[in-house]
């Protein structure tokens, strides 16, 4: 189904045609705070992923221009089919020199296969309706299989180098350690129904008040769904200043080896303090995410160096502070969700859950252990029921029904009426 108001027109042979204010962006989630009706974000993202063209799909637009293959075929990728069915108009494969061509914020035509501007043709693509959509999913599909053994080979092949995790301890800074040590403890990673899983929560959260790490866009997604995260962890690629300020900590995700990794933090007011300090080039470049940080006015944050997935040390810290339980929202675990992350194994998340063990536990299992509660609705519904009920026995039974005569009789000589 289209969106209402976006399509200016129809070309003579019935074609499509959408006019809007071209964003560009090599990095789709650079530019999503300035996506919205009437804008066309031109981006370069082979194999669209889902989480991707969900976002795109709420931010309002009505047309996206892929100078990459939005899907080449290598695994089933279902961003594609999701743009499509929502009626947004994919034009893909236009090539890198798009980028060139066009300057932020300069309105453009597509038309069919071509993006036009002032009248000219500027690039061309090919259309992907839901049809063509369709039909590359299955497709993919069929060779999921050569995708799946690359992937197991190159697990263990990772696995080999990485095999420290099991084994090793992270410098978790001891005020950190301390605060989770016997709580709770929610790790939010903005991946797959990271949102339905955060509003399934709700009851949980309430009753536990557990300790809640929001991994790079992951604190974001918690603030959206009403609550504070107590700790920011990543290389701080997606998360919002916002995020980052109203964390009671921030810890960034370092390379293994660099000069911050074998510093102990502190504490500080919404930040750790203590392995920023030092040369600023090395810190920079042990941890590219400590100018972000920095960017939001945090003069202070931790740096903690490990390999793997910042998701993964998420959960290690708070294995290793001592968490009576781990509760994971959004976390990667399937074939399909690693390669739309662009990751060729799964090392480090199959070593963390082997580490891990009973403690982690899928946000899903436990919305399913915490039922919502009922709602005023629900609650007036079921009175209503009880009350047709007594009606139907009041009215089948003549001894009841003689009783409640005789109640309301006494009743009016009472009142004298």
């Amino acid at each position: 189904m289209r969106h209402p108001g976006k399509w200016a027109a129809e070309t003579a042979d019935g074609g499509s045609r959408f006019t809007g204010r071209a964003v560009l962006g090599s990095k789709t989630k650079d530019i999503v705070p300035r996506l919205g009706p009437g804008s066309i974000p031109v981006i370069d993202h082979e194999n669209l992923d889902r989480v991707t063209a969900e976002t795109l799909v709420e931010s309002g637009v009505g047309a996206v221009v892929n100078a990459a293959g939005s899907s080449t075929g290598l695994y089933p990728n279902l961003g594609p089919f999701i743009l499509a069915r929502a009626g947004v108009y994919l034009l893909d494969g236009v090539g890198g020199e798009v980028f060139h061509l066009l300057s932020d914020g300069e309105e453009i035509d597509l038309r069919d296969d071509g993006v036009f501007r002032d009248g000219e043709l500027v690039a061309t693509g090919e259309h992907l309706d839901l049809r063509k959509a369709e039909r590359c999913l299955r497709e993919s599909r069929a060779g999921v299989g050569l995708a799946l053994e690359d992937f197991a080979q190159n697990t263990v092949e990772f696995m080999r180098r990485e095999q420290d995790i099991l084994f090793s301890s992270l410098e978790v800074p001891g005020p950190l350690a301390r605060e989770i040590r016997g709580r709770h403890v929610l790790v939010v990673v903005r991946g797959y129904d990271y949102r339905q899983d955060l509003a399934a929560l709700g009851p949980y959260l309430r009753g536990q008040r557990p300790f809640i790490i929001g991994v790079d866009g992951g604190a974001d997604a918690v603030l959206d769904s009403g609550w504070k995260p107590h700790l920011v962890f990543g290389d701080m690629d997606s998360v919002s200043p916002e995020a980052l300020r109203s964390a009671d900590y921030v810890l960034v995700h370092g390379y293994p080896g660099g000069p911050a990794a074998g510093e102990s933090p502190g504490t500080g007011n919404g930040a750790l303090s203590g392995a920023a300090e030092g040369c600023a080039g090395e810190t920079e470049r042990a941890a590219p995410g400590m100018e972000r940080v920095e960017g939001a006015g945090i003069e202070a944050a931790g740096v903690l160096s490990a390999p793997g997935l910042s998701e993964d040390m998420a959960i290690l810290i708070a294995e290793q502070s001592g968490a009576e339980l781990i509760v994971a929202v959004g976390t990667h675990v399937g074939l399909v969700e690693f390669l739309d992350k662009k990751r060729k194994g799964a090392s480090s998340t199959f070593l963390t859950r082997l580490k891990a063990g009973p403690l982690l536990v899928d946000a899903k299992g436990v919305s399913k252990l915490y039922p919502r509660r009922a709602s005023a609705g629900q609650l007036a519904a079921i009175v209503i029921a009880g009350l047709v009920a007594v009606s139907a026995v009041v009215v089948s039974s003549e001894q009841v029904a003689e009783i409640f005569q005789l109640l309301a009789l006494k009743l009016r000589l009472m009142l004298g009426i």
